[in-house]
């Protein structure tokens, strides 16, 4: 394929021991929502009438990855990366949350597990990644302290199975967003647009990613335990006091809630007073109990957002998007194309000095493909790789110790509340037929990893 974008990049440029991988999560790409005893998950219920997304699709076949698994990971392969990011579905593993495992769930991904290391793809496991059971949210979900222990069950029998060979863990996937958008702007399941149950969740979920960490290390021999964060940097049309009390108090309610507590540092009421509220949650020792030294930390970038200054002293800042200031490429998700804001996350992350190493474990945009003779046309999204990946090799540079990237991902998959029209994949999946076809993206990526090429003609 002599026309792909040439690039001066090379997989030196990263250094050696470097990962690459690509990133999916499971209920956007498992399907078989009622298969082998699965219990219901927040997302079953979201998408079949308690939501609004966008098509009315949900999840139900999805990618059918849960049958598909063996040649998506040789896709994985094909392209030329190393390790395969993945989640579990904790109502596959425990229908009811707690108590009885069903096997049949855990051998679903024993399968995966063995499938990734028989074909030379290093097993990358997210532990939550959105699907929490049904059953547990009736009973409050993670606004409920009980939740604490509900996690270290559902953690201790995953970990317990999957440990002797996957050995790179993550505990949640962008409590930001499950949180924030699932429980304040109740757009995401399980469709809650409250204050307090957002502080409540923010907190629970901290107490369980030191909760998740521990169990991971008490299971894993020579476990790499770590988390993702989304890194959203905040931006602002001016610089006066107001635009960065502004700036200051979104950053705190949308990334330094998720971030700073596990550090030792407590919750940013200071520049966001709207989180005071969050004090009825704390208890005695909950300060030391939250804590965690982890391996690593994933950083997850799309975009930087804008903020401007708002009248109100509990908040003193909103998001906002103006066209007026719209200076970027725009992707199918509405969002602006700023390579930049990836340097500045991974700075941004690496400035706290609170773990030895970051990972970029989601990186990616939605643009419509072109299907022309069965080869698959995305030069956009090859633009925006090349461009991500010089930022990335800029930090690297500049002393931040990254030791991965993923690309988010593997494949086209449901995209939570935008359902299927918004394509993110390296593979294109035709939700009728669920064939697959390896993009232009993907045999860029397999010619800048030097992967033996079977590229179309």
């Amino acid at each position: 394929m002599t026309d792909l974008p040439k690039t001066d990049l090379t997989k030196a440029d990263f250094g050696e021991n470097f990962t690459w991988g690509v990133a999916h999560a499971s209920y956007q790409v498992e399907g078989s929502w009622k298969a082998d005893g699965k219990g219901l998950s927040i997302w079953d219920t979201f998408t079949h009438g308690g939501g609004r997304i966008r098509g009315k699709a949900n999840g139900d076949t999805a990618c059918d990855f849960y049958n598909r698994y063996d040649s998506d990971t040789a896709l994985v392969k094909e392209m030329g990366f190393d390790a395969q990011r993945f989640s579990i579905s904790w109502p596959r593993v425990l229908p009811n949350g707690v108590g009885r495992v069903e096997e049949r769930g855990l051998d679903f991904y024993d399968r995966l597990v063995d499938s990734c290391l028989e074909q030379g793809v290093e097993p990358w496991v997210t532990l939550y990644h959105w699907d929490f059971p049904q059953v547990l949210q009736d009973q409050g979900g993670w606004t409920n302290r009980s939740v604490l222990g509900w996690f270290e069950e559902y953690v201790d029998v995953v970990t317990a199975r999957l440990g002797d060979r996957v050995k790179n863990w993550m505990v949640f996937n962008e409590p930001c967003s499950f949180v924030l958008i699932g429980h304040l702007l109740g757009t995401h399941a399980p469709g809650n647009r409250s204050l307090r149950k957002y502080l409540a969740a923010a907190h629970h979920v901290n107490l369980c990613e030191a909760v998740g960490a521990r169990v991971v290390r008490a299971n894993v021999e020579d476990a790499n335990v770590g988390t993702t964060h989304v890194v959203t940097p905040m931006r602002t049309v001016g610089n006066t006091e107001r635009d960065r009390k502004a700036k200051a108090s979104i950053d705190a309610i949308s990334n330094r809630i998720f971030w700073e507590p596990n550090m030792g540092m407590g919750y940013p009421v200071d520049d966001a007073p709207l989180l005071r509220g969050i004090d009825r949650y704390l208890k005695p020792g909950d300060d030391q109990d939250i804590r965690v030294d982890w391996d690593f930390v994933g950083v997850q970038y799309y975009q930087r957002q804008m903020v401007k200054p708002w009248p109100v002293p509990m908040l003193r800042g909103v998001p906002w998007i103006s066209r007026n200031h719209r200076e970027y490429e725009i992707t199918a998700m509405g969002w602006e194309v700023q390579p930049d804001g990836l340097h500045e996350a991974l700075t941004r992350w690496n400035s706290y000095n609170a773990v030895p190493k970051l990972y970029v474990t989601e990186n990616g945009a939605a643009f419509p493909d072109h299907v022309v003779d069965g080869r698959v046309h995305d030069s956009r999204r090859i633009a925006f790789y090349e461009a991500h990946l010089r930022e990335l090799r800029r930090a690297i540079q500049d002393g931040v110790p990254v030791g991965g990237y993923f690309s988010w991902s593997l494949m086209d998959n449901f995209e939570w509340a935008e359902g299927y029209v918004p394509r993110f994949g390296l593979v294109h999946v035709d939700f009728d037929t669920q064939v697959r076809t390896i993009k232009d993206s993907g045999y860029w990526f397999q010619r800048l990893l030097e992967a033996k090429s079977t590229e179309p003609a």
